[in-house]
């Protein structure tokens, strides 16, 4: 994946939240917490990791599906789409 630095250390820097936030989930079930409070924690996992894509996606369509298209290539138009297809179904 092409990224600047910048992007790199934003990604790095929400997967590694997510990871914390996973390990205290864990933590959490062993303890025989409070569902409710359990699934709290797991939204907010999930919202973590979609705000991850996010950054990953928009990275990626300024970078390698931008060189793509310019190369006359339209398969990553293609590869996005799968994408959005797998997670929405």
């Amino acid at each position: 994946m092409k990224r600047s630095d910048n992007v790199q250390k934003r990604i790095l820097h929400r997967l590694k939240i997510s990871k914390g936030q996973l390990n205290k989930v864990i933590k959490m079930v062993e303890d025989q917490d409070y569902c409710i409070d359990i699934l709290h924690q797991s939204q907010a996992i999930e919202k973590a990791l979609k705000e991850t894509d996010n950054l990953i996606l928009e990275n990626h369509l300024k970078t390698c599906v931008v060189e793509q298209l310019q190369k006359g290539k339209k398969e990553a138009v293609f590869e996005v789409m799968n994408v959005f297809k797998k997670t929405n179904s």
